[in-house]
């Protein structure tokens, strides 16, 4: 019996994908929960695995778009296919169902063998042709220039750029923090804290202390337009960017407000491990009220964030550089770091934003309060 394979649904608003990568191939011996390809789409990449057992015949080829509900491929139960099993020395040899060609006696016997082996012929020609992708979507050299479809994730974060800055009267305003208290208890407790905890102590989970302080002082920035009415959140739920190898995304961190920074941290690491891995869902990047993005890991030493929408505000990290301040009337020199905060002036006024980003200034400044929190 054939059982189709079909697109599942990932998401109440997401329609169709891009069928990415197979990770079986045509014929292939399947088993229930073995993984079959990866969806993306414009908010997450998924994983979908084998729910029956039998032989594989793949009908859509990597790269193409699909949508939800469509039939992909489809699982012979009753079928036995090719395997790949490992040697005792490691290395991997393809088993399958014998085909062997009798001896041949006459021309009838011949024909016979030739018409039993022409429907494994077709599917190794099928096999050969459904590896590469298809012309739609692989990259198109054409002189001096290649040409290449975008993937759902980046259309979509393309459309959300544009809609942020059409939308919103978006306002930047920046300050400067001296990093010297932060560095200087990081080095001073790291030691003690990763072997509590586990996870090394960083720096963005000061950060997101030091906002959600701010917030609590500011609530006007913890806020969101929704047509005509004003909402104000009473919650903290912090968004992180995170850069991976399709696009950015931000996961966002429940109950910030209600964590440590050891809580913080482990939350960040489990974040960092599924972006690895390609596994963070639609559920880890709904909810945010605020976001934070740190472009210093890439150097950048200044910049204007584009607000996440509906959020009203969005706090750039950057670079810490050592430079020359004045300090009780005497020049020295410190880790400094630029920070930029946009906001959405239809929501949240001059003054506010200003204050807002002083008060994670002062936080960061003076971090043991944080630590001891």
């Amino acid at each position: 019996m054939s059982v189709p394979v079909i697109i599942p649904a990932v998401g109440e608003s997401i329609t169709t994908g891009v069928l990415s990568a197979w990770h079986k191939q045509n014929g292939d011996q399947v088993a229930v929960g073995d993984l079959l390809f990866v969806l993306d789409t414009d908010k997450v990449s998924s994983e979908v695995t084998a729910l029956e057992a039998g032989v594989l015949t793949i009908k859509v080829s990597e790269g193409s778009e699909v949508k939800i509900g469509e039939v992909v491929a489809e699982i012979d139960t009753a079928a036995t296919g090719t395997t790949v099993q490992k040697s005792e020395d490691g290395s991997q040899k393809s088993e399958g169902g014998d085909i062997k060609k009798p001896e041949v006696n006459d021309e009838k016997s011949e024909n016979k063998i030739q018409k039993s082996e022409e429907p494994v012929k077709k599917v190794e020609a099928q096999a050969a042709d459904i590896r590469p992708l298809t012309s739609a979507t692989s990259a198109q050299p054409e002189g001096r220039v290649t040409r290449r479809k975008l993937s759902p994730l980046r259309r979509k974060i393309a459309l959300q750029l544009v809609s942020a800055q059409q939308n919103a009267a978006i306002l930047t305003t920046f300050n400067e923090v001296d990093m010297s208290a932060v560095m200087g208890l990081r080095k001073e407790v790291q030691e003690g804290f990763q072997a509590k905890y586990g996870v090394k102590l960083g720096f963005m989970s000061f950060f997101i202390k030091a906002v959600v302080e701010a917030l609590k002082a500011i609530p006007q920035i913890n806020a969101r337009l929704e047509g005509d009415e004003l909402i104000e959140n009473h919650y903290y739920d912090i968004g992180v960017a995170v850069g991976t190898e399709k696009g950015l995304m931000v996961p966002v961190l429940r109950d910030c407000d209600k964590l440590s920074l050891a809580g913080l941290e482990k939350e960040l690491v489990g974040f960092a491990v599924k972006a690895r891995e390609g596994k963070i869902g639609l559920s880890d990047l709904q909810g945010g009220v605020f976001t934070i993005s740190n472009g210093g890991v890439y150097g950048s030493l200044l910049s204007t964030p584009i607000l996440n929408p509906p959020q009203s505000g969005i706090l750039g990290m950057h670079k810490i550089q050592d430079r020359p301040i004045a300090v009780d009337g005497k020049v020295v020199i410190r880790p400094m770091m630029y920070l930029a905060l946009s906001y959405d002036h239809r929501v949240v006024d001059g003054k506010e934003a200003v204050t807002f980003l002083i008060k994670v200034k002062e936080a960061l400044e003076n971090p043991v309060r944080l630590f001891l929190d």
